[in-house]
């Protein structure tokens, strides 16, 4: 059985959806066929909007994924599972490198958080934020293209098996005449 029939059938349905009151802010977004569908274009939407939601320095990073799935027309239940990513096992290994990254681009001297003020604090959180940026759009555009072209590669090694057994079938049908 295919992992997207599988997947559907713990997903809820619409019906199931539209008995929480508190999903009701994102409107009929929710009633969109892309935000359920298991396609190339939604599922490498999902993912990257995911990935890009979890490099976000905030916590409830699952809102601003739900509304750009929405937004965007990715598939939803891959973009809350790509924030997943960051967890706060997680942070600390995600978030130092975007930091530096922040820092250096700001031209900063990173400094330790035990070292910082009051005063440096919003400086170098802009450090943070500028770096996660930067990191989540150039992964999430990364992970678009990747997923897009193994699905197109996936795709292309099937016709290619159906057209051999299209020809063995037809030479085995010669055979036999």
């Amino acid at each position: 059985m295919n992992l997207f029939k599988k997947l559907r059938k713990h997903l809820p349905t619409y019906q199931e959806i539209q008995q929480y009151r508190y999903l009701h802010i994102f409107g009929d977004g929710l009633k969109q066929p892309e935000v359920w569908a298991f396609n190339r274009q939604s599922t490498a939407k999902g993912v990257a909007i995911g990935l890009f939601c979890a490099f976000l320095p905030m916590p409830f990073e699952m809102v601003p994924a739900i509304f750009l799935a929405v937004l965007m027309g990715g598939n939803l239940p891959f973009a809350l599972a790509g924030v997943w990513i960051s967890n706060p096992v997680t942070w600390v290994p995600l978030y130092t490198p975007c930091y530096l990254l922040g820092a250096k681009i700001l031209q900063l001297n990173p400094i330790e958080l035990a070292d910082i003020t009051l005063r440096q604090a919003g400086t170098h959180y802009a450090a943070l934020w500028l770096g996660c940026l930067t990191v989540g759009l150039s992964l999430s555009i990364a992970t678009h293209f990747f997923i897009s072209y193994m699905w197109r590669s996936q795709v292309r090694q099937r016709w290619r098996r159906r057209k051999e057994m299209r020809a063995k079938r037809k030479s085995q049908n010669k055979e036999t005449v």
